[in-house]
């Protein structure tokens, strides 16, 4: 279990971001962190991390004292595997020298079993330099993995990459999560992969938590206090997308795209009039 409370305050090209933040994330849990750019989605992450110091407050993992009185556990000693935007590869190496890396002395039986699960063993040879955008982005999962991590970070690992292949690395990721029944923390922006990956949500809205929940509590239920103002228009196309359904309403001679959940898409058809008000779909 990942328990904290923490609290930091950062100056940036944003302004000042004043971060206060407590949670309890479950053993096995994928958590993501959700919200606007600056709220503090990668300064959480690193403060789990240790990468960087809190101004206040405490961490404890699985019962042990990450950040307590002020101590706080070196970064070396956290038992985390963290994975990138920019894969951060050691050039020089190897694809399976960079996944060893990660791993104890001896432990080449994972560092194979590695190779083979993230689709790698016929590039073990092979630099980074060599290698697509997605195949340096499993090369550096794998390493994270390596560490056997009591917490996997993840800091918008896919966005670089395109539709098709992200989608697919989404669901590896989904399979390593539960395959090595790892507890994960992801930093998000992308809906569908909030859909497809997460247990929970935390959105993040200037430094404080504004939703937790799973991910149809945090961005399928209309707010009690939804603002009464509608517009109507007609749908033209219900498609799947992934784990959600993609409909196009046609309002005021604009195309709006609008995630829903399989259970509401079903109860539309195209050219059924609608009442689009607060992210919701209405007959009307």
């Amino acid at each position: 279990m990942i328990e904290f409370s923490l609290q930091k305050t950062r100056h940036g090209a944003n302004g000042q971001l004043q971060l206060d933040v407590a949670a309890t994330l479950a053993t096995g849990s994928f958590t993501v962190l959700s919200g606007a750019s600056g709220a503090g989605k990668t300064t959480l992450l690193r403060l789990l991390a240790g990468l960087e110091a809190a101004d206040g407050g405490w961490l404890r993992v699985n019962g042990a004292d990450w950040l307590h009185g002020g101590r706080s556990l070196p970064v070396q000693q956290r038992r985390i595997g963290m994975v990138f935007q920019d894969y951060a590869l050691f050039p020089h190496l190897s694809v399976a020298d960079n996944i060893a890396f990660g791993a104890a002395r001896g432990d080449g039986a994972l560092v194979r079993e590695l190779l083979e699960v993230c689709g790698l063993a016929a590039l073990a040879r092979q630099r980074p330099a060599q290698l697509s955008g997605g195949q340096k982005q499993r090369v550096a999962l794998a390493r994270a993995l390596a560490m056997r991590p009591t917490l996997l970070l993840l800091d918008e690992p896919l966005s670089a990459l395109d539709h098709g292949l992200r989608r697919e690395l989404q669901r590896m990721l989904r399979d390593m999560h539960q395959r090595f029944a790892l507890t994960t923390v992801m930093v998000s922006h992308d809906l569908g992969e909030i859909f497809a990956v997460a247990d929970q949500v935390l959105q993040l809205e200037h430094g404080r938590i504004g939703a937790q929940g799973t991910p149809a509590q945090v961005f399928l239920q209309t707010p009690r206090d939804s603002s009464r103002v509608a517009l109507h228009g007609e749908v033209l196309a219900c498609q799947p997308a992934d784990v959600m359904w993609r409909v196009t309403v046609l309002v005021a001679g604009e195309l709006v795209e609008v995630l829903l959940s399989a259970q509401d898409a079903a109860t539309l058809s195209a050219g059924q009039r609608i009442r689009l008000s607060a992210g919701a779909l209405q007959p009307g």
